[in-house]
């Protein structure tokens, strides 16, 4: 008789997403999938808006990281009315509000989320494994975590105007500069976010080389990796061209210029799943498929492009002998190095006077459709808009981070499945070895479906007449 198990819904991510795992009549995992039950449809009901509304519009996808589609939005319309090269100012404020983004996401999903996994293992009481958990038998890391997610977050709040769904980025620029005196206050406490950014890469990192045999079996999986690097090579969070490397580190193309994605990168829909499958055109669907986010950042660009990330990626790449590093629990090792990164270039930006310029905003020649790419928390954005004479949008296509880390976490749940569940009674510890490995990739699956709906807080296990066998309530 078949089984299935069903994971309803995966928790500590952001959105709803559940996973369903069949089994055969001899106890094996036959088939595992992540699904995203929620369905948001923002490319559509943007169109017939102003092309000004849509960076205020489309970031509503998410509370988590709305910046990333602030800025993607506002990048792309800057091209549709002709204004791709904005001032110095305006460009270093959208940096500094996108460094602010990625510093507190990072921040909130590492002392958060997967933290409660780390300290409490994978099978630990489940009563305790939670943030609050977290807090009550380990204080000083949970506020810590709390004070670097506050800081990145007022840092939002400054450049955008709000901490949540700001204005501060428009068409073309800015809509303020950072005045001397949040300028001041952001620099007072630089030193000790720098101290704890540290601390973060040296938690992440011992974990990861104490537990290496486990992570190298654990969802590990050669994969291409995508990204964005400058002309030089360097990673670039907010800007650049895109590179893809395969899972030995060859190069599949690079300099990848963002208008020309669709050229690149295409998108193919299954029946069982509100979220897409992207893949490398010239490698098909079924060998094209990539990993995106701070593991393939870490492991496609030549250097972070601050002296401290730089030494903390050395270490990093030296586990793998300077190949990319596979492996899905390195995920956390990589975000942290990429916090400690965020907090270096905020920083550099604090102490640079042209983020108190008075130049905010360009116009330039209409052209009616533009692409941004830049590099969210979870991994590569593309917003991509047409806009017709009347200034209304008439197209919208979002690829999200998630989205393009869809195959990959499928992967890594049927991986972790069949070594964890094969053959073995199905308790809650062994399930969330499944979770595990999708909360490595930190996804955000509200931002994947672009269904408002209760939050279901169960799993079931039926067998193969749809019969409730076994029932088990998630506190």
């Amino acid at each position: 008789m078949n089984t299935r198990v069903v994971i309803e819904p995966v928790t500590r991510v952001e959105g709803h997403g559940k996973v369903t795992i069949h089994l055969d009549d001899r106890g094996n995992v036959d088939q595992a999938r992540l699904h995203v039950v929620e369905f948001r449809g923002f490319e559509r009901f943007i169109q017939g808006r102003p092309y000004w509304e849509v960076p205020v519009l489309v970031q509503r996808l998410c509370g988590i990281c709305p910046v990333s589609h602030h800025l993607a939005a506002s990048k792309a319309m800057d091209y549709v009315i002709g204004a791709e090269k904005i001032t110095p100012t305006a460009e270093k404020i959208r940096r500094l509000m996108h460094y602010g983004q990625i510093y507190q996401s990072h921040a909130l999903h590492f002392f958060h989320l997967a933290s409660p996994d780390l300290l409490f293992g994978f099978d630990g009481e489940v009563a305790k494994r939670n943030v609050i958990g977290v807090a009550q038998e380990y204080p000083q890391l949970a506020t810590q975590g709390i004070m670097m997610r506050r800081y990145g977050q007022e840092i939002i709040e400054a450049t955008a105007g709000k901490r949540i769904h700001g204005t501060g980025s428009i068409p073309g620029g800015v809509n303020k500069n950072l005045s001397i005196e949040e300028r001041d206050h952001f620099l007072s406490s630089i030193d000790q976010q720098m101290e704890w950014s540290r601390s973060a890469v040296n938690i992440a990192r011992d974990y990861t080389l104490a537990h290496l045999e486990t992570a190298s079996q654990f969802a590990a999986f050669d994969s291409n990796h995508l990204g964005l690097v400058d002309e030089s090579g360097t990673l670039d969070l907010y800007d650049g061209k895109l590179k893809a490397i395969d899972a030995r580190g060859s190069i599949i193309f690079e300099k990848m210029n963002p208008q020309d994605y669709a050229g690149y990168i295409a998108e193919e829909v299954r029946s069982w799943s509100y979220m897409k499958f992207p893949f490398i055109r010239s490698l098909g669907p079924r060998k094209g498929w990539y990993r995106v986010g701070p593991l393939a950042r870490v492991n496609l660009c030549d250097r972070m492009g601050t002296p401290e990330a730089d030494a903390a990626r050395d270490e990093f790449m030296a586990v793998s002998g300077g190949m990319p590093n596979n492996l899905s629990l390195a995920y956390h090792w990589a975000r942290m190095i990429e916090l400690l990164h965020c907090i270096e270039q905020i920083r550099n930006l604090l102490n640079d006077p042209d983020l108190q310029g008075e130049d905010l905003v360009v116009k330039g020649e209409f052209r009616g459709e533009g692409v941004a790419i830049l590099e969210a928390p979870r991994g590569t954005l593309f917003h991509h808009y047409k806009v017709d004479e009347n200034d209304q949008v008439t197209m919208a296509n979002l690829i999200v981070s998630t989205t393009s880390n869809n195959e990959a976490m499928n992967r890594a749940v049927s991986d972790v499945a069949e070594k964890y569940l094969t053959g073995r009674e199905i308790n809650e510890g062994l399930l969330n070895h499944v979770e595990v490995a999708i909360r490595a990739y930190d996804p955000c699956l509200s931002c994947a479906t672009h269904s408002l709906g209760q939050m279901p807080l169960i799993i079931e296990l039926v067998d193969g007449h749809g019969s409730v066998i076994a029932r088990r309530k998630k506190a």
